[in-house]
This record gives structure tokens, sequence and C-alpha cells, in this order.
């Protein structure tokens, strides 16, 4: 029996299994772009060109991460065509916004003769999967035809992760997908060790570095960032905390350091962007329920508490594609998901912005980039509300501590540039 074949009537024996639950979060979710035909393989035709790149992206993250590849690869191959796709809508929302004049997709079902009928529309001469998204059939497939399939700023962030790559029956279907592989450019050493025991032929994998720290510009300004601050009535003359990329917990951590800080700062002003977008309603209900204003985004128009005297505002960033410009703005930063079990999130752009940043114990899916600031003195670490809250005391009362914290978070990015140009050299490779 055909690979392919077998992996398909694995598929259909899940889904049998499990649509039920599909259904339940379907509409549960309220989600209201089923995207179907996109699901089934209906793409846009490329370009008639010689070569095409193929970059897919699961999320929001990784299509940030793909914008120096595809700067470089225009630059290069400029006769080529690049097309791009992602997993979810907040990617592809994302990738239409960075590339209006690319051919952007939904990323189809992992079937077989779905993903040949997507192969046939854009005849890719290199597929490029950022970070980890592989898929069984989409690696069949694809090598089947003779397309190279490659990784690009590969990461394998947990020992969990391993493990279930090493489950039995998926141990198998893993090491033979992995070993298909073409090349893979691993942002560390210890992501390069796990590719090579997931079944990635050794000389195959290579050390890149991230390309995140490509992508992070490094400025002063961001262009919209005054319209922003206008917008939302942020005063520019008084101290702004972002806590940018949030997760569930954190945000009454913060609104409890937040109480607290105002007695010694009374025009400190804060701003909360959460990491989800569907979880911008229940932040701003709780920041009500603590008794301040919400002053969104998306609307401009205050929530407040049902009685008592006019609460303090707080700002709630709840648009996509702004986070930057809250960073720009700020005199102290915190990124979050780090403060709870969640993995923690991108430093790099706050880092380009020279910007002292603060971080919980859990920062685990960057851990390289974590421990390079750390050393380097660029953000510092804080496992608690009441230290969270006394480390943002310390940075608001000494500004040149908050300079030297953003200048050493600056130049150790700077340090580590140049994943973006092997990551290209190895494409342009395979294109000849």
């Amino acid at each position: 029996m055909r690979m392919s074949i077998l992996i398909d009537l694995i598929y259909l024996f899940v889904v049998c299994l499990g649509w039920p639950y599909l259904i339940y979060r379907r509409f549960s979710q309220k989600r209201s772009r089923l995207a179907l035909g996109e699901r089934f393989g209906k793409v846009p035709s490329r370009p008639v060109s010689g070569h095409c790149v193929w970059i897919h992206g699961v999320s929001l993250g990784e299509i940030n991460a793909t914008r120096t590849i595809v700067a470089e690869l225009h630059r290069r191959v400029p006769d080529g065509v690049i097309v791009i796709s992602s997993t979810t809508q907040t990617g592809l929302d994302r990738a239409r916004n960075l590339y209006p004049h690319l051919p952007v997709f939904r990323f189809p079902l992992d079937f077989s003769l779905i993903l040949r009928r997507v192969l046939r529309h854009i005849r890719p001469s290199v597929l490029v999967l950022m970070e980890l998204e592989v898929w069984p059939n989409l690696i069949e497939v694809t090598t089947k035809r003779g397309i190279p399939v490659i990784i690009a700023n590969g990461r394998l962030t947990s020992e969990k992760s391993l493990r279930r790559f090493n489950w039995p029956v998926i141990r198998w279907f893993a090491r033979r997908m992995f070993a298909k592989l073409r090349w893979v450019g691993a942002q560390d050493r210890t992501y390069a060790a796990r590719f090579i025991e997931l079944g990635v032929p050794g000389e195959r994998v290579e050390v890149t570095g991230s390309v995140k720290y490509d992508v992070a510009e490094v400025t002063d300004r961001i262009e919209g960032q005054d319209e922003l601050a206008a917008a939302m009535g942020i005063d520019p003359t008084q101290p702004l905390w972002v806590c940018g990329s949030t997760g569930p917990g954190e945000e009454a951590i913060v609104l409890e350091a937040y109480d607290s800080l105002l007695g010694e700062f009374p025009d400190l002003q804060l701003a909360i962007i959460p990491r989800k977008p569907e979880r911008f309603d229940e932040v701003a209900k709780l920041i009500v329920e603590r008794g301040f204003a919400c002053l969104r985004r998306s609307t401009g128009a205050p929530l407040v508490p049902a009685a008592g005297p006019a609460p303090r505002p707080v700002f709630l960033g709840d648009t996509m594609g702004e986070l930057r410009k809250f960073y720009a703005l700020a005199r102290v930063v915190f990124v979050g998901r780090s403060l709870v079990p969640l993995g923690g999130s991108d430093l790099m752009e706050v880092a380009g912005l020279a910007k002292p940043m603060l971080v919980g114990p859990h920062t685990e899916n960057f851990t390289e980039a974590v421990n390079l600031l750390l050393a380097e003195g660029g953000c510092r670490r804080v496992g608690s509300q009441q230290r969270l809250a006394n480390a943002v005391t310390d940075l608001l009362r000494h500004r040149e501590r908050r300079a030297r914290m953003g200048q050493a978070a600056r130049e150790a990015i700077l340090t580590q540039r140049g994943a973006t140009a092997r990551t290209v050299d190895r494409i342009v490779d395979l294109l000849t």
C-alpha cells in the first residue's frame, strides 16, 4: 500500500471518531470563516515563472519570521515567485497585510488528493516550512514529486514534543517523514540535535541561528506610534508600562502590580495587549472588574465600572499588528506568557527598540534569546507580582538603568544576525 494512502486512511479514521467534537468546536468558538475551498485545495494559481518558493508558517509568529527571507529572496531571485500559506486566521491576516501582492492562502487539509491539487496550482520548486510545521502527507507527496522540502528557523521547543514523536507507531512515521527533509536550518545546537534524533541525517542539519534576530527592526521610532497614542489618549510625556503578548492569569497579576505602583507613580499609564484575539473581551471585563476603566483600541469607547468615582483608565490593545507601536511608546515593557507556564513570547522587537524589558520564569520557548539578553543585561527575570512591581519601580526611578538595559538588548541581537542569509543561501542552491 502506498504510504500516502495509508496516511489518508488514518486521517479518515480519526475524522470519523472526532467529528462530533469538531462540530462542537466550530460552533462554540463562533468561527465565521471556514474557507472550505482553500481547505480542499482551491488555491490561486501562480504566475508563469521559472522558479517558485512556497513558504508555510502555522500562525502569526512564524509569518512574521518570514519577512527577511521573503525580502532577501526578492533581491536574489527577482524573477522568481513566492507564495505564502498559513494555518490560522491570524497568520493569514498578517500574511495578507505583509504581502498584498503575493499569492496567500490557507494551508489545506493534509490529504494526498488535496495536496496534489495544490501542487498542480502553485508548482513549487522548493517548499520552506517555518520552525516545525511538518505534515506526513505534505512531506510524502511533495518529495515524491522531486520537490525539496526544508525547515527554516527550525526549533523543537521541549523534550515533551520530542517524546511525542517517539511514541510507538508515531515514531516510525516521524522518522520516515524527517528523513525525507532535504535540509534543516536550526536555531541552535540543542534544536539541531533534536532534529537529528528524529531522523534527519546529520549532514543535512545546520545551525543557522534565528531569523528573528534579523527581523527585529533596530529603530527608535515606529511609523504610526504617535497616531496610536493620540487616538487612545496616551500621554507621551508620562511613563507608560506596556505588557505585551499576555496570557491567561497574567493580566490579573499585572493589574495588581499596577495598583500598587500608582501610590508612588500616580501618572503611570498601563497598556495590556493579550496574545490571543479571542481573549480581548475577557481581558476587557477583567480590567473593569478590578476597578479601572478599559479603553479599547478597537472602539475608542471606554468601559467603566457600574458605580463609584471616575476610574483610572487602562489601555487595551485589541487590534492586530500594532504591538510594536505600543512597545515604541513604552518606558518599561513586560513580555508576557512568561509569568504563567506558557513558554514565553518573542523579545526581539522589544530589543530592537532598545526598551528595558522584564520576563517571568517560563520562557522555555525562547531559551536561547532570553539567556543571551539576561547575560548581556538586556532584560530582567521576575517571578511574582511583588517582584514584578519592584522591578518596574526600580526602572522607573532610574533613567540611566533603563537606557543601559535597552542598549544592551539592542547590541545583543545585533551580534546574532545572519540567519536569513544562511537560509536563503540554501534555498537558492536548491533552485539552481
